[in-house]
């Protein structure tokens, strides 16, 4: 785990964001606000944007199209975040999402990152080694599928459209959102229903 900053890096960022509101760049409101909206942030929004998705074809194609504008429609605002791109998982390929340089993550749907997705040893191996990183998580795919590993970077965040499970016919978007975890929506696990977890 990263330590936290020390006092030089903290006296760096107030010098810093005092610059920036004292050349009118940024107010403090607006601080205020994208830490507000950061915080209010949580895996549970990119949950009901994939469960909109298996329910509703229009929002689907939105999605996949331009997933900041999917956002936006469900609330979510994503003023001053990068574009967001959603890769969709089908039958032959599987995503893994990775951040090799340091933690880009889509911190507007997804909350913060955790800390392994932060750690130098996720970030190497996931290039590396994915399926062996998968398969750590309990997730091995089918012989044959594709693996992509997908790098976020500070211009462009992704998150996954991982696959609808079978037996889920007629749920409602509540019920599938609670299927969809923050690692589903990276790529190191995939939904599942209860009964099929646990066998």
């Amino acid at each position: 785990m990263a330590a936290p900053p020390g006092p030089e890096s903290i006296a760096l960022l107030e010098r810093f964001v005092a610059a920036l509101k004292a050349q009118g760049v940024v107010t403090e409101e607006e601080i205020a606000e994208q830490i507000a909206r950061t915080d209010r942030a949580s895996p549970e929004i990119g949950a009901r944007m994939v469960a909109r998705a298996w329910t509703d074809p229009a929002y689907r194609e939105l999605l996949l199209r331009d997933g900041s504008a999917a956002a936006e429609q469900m609330g979510v605002s994503m003023a001053g975040a990068p574009p967001l791109g959603v890769l969709e998982d089908t039958d032959t390929l599987h995503h893994l999402v990775v951040c090799t340089l340091c933690s880009c993550y889509p911190r507007m749907v997804l909350g913060y990152p955790p800390h392994w997705y932060k750690s130098a040893a996720y970030r190497a191996r996931a290039v590396r080694d994915p399926r062996g990183v998968l398969a750590e998580w309990g997730t091995v795919l089918p012989d044959g599928m594709e693996l992509r590993v997908v790098d976020s970077t500070a211009d462009y965040r992704w998150m996954v459209l991982p696959q609808r499970p079978a037996g889920t016919e007629g749920w409602d978007e509540t019920r599938l959102a609670s299927l969809v975890t923050r690692d589903a929506l990276v790529g190191v696990t995939l939904p599942m229903v209860a009964e099929r977890a646990a066998a």
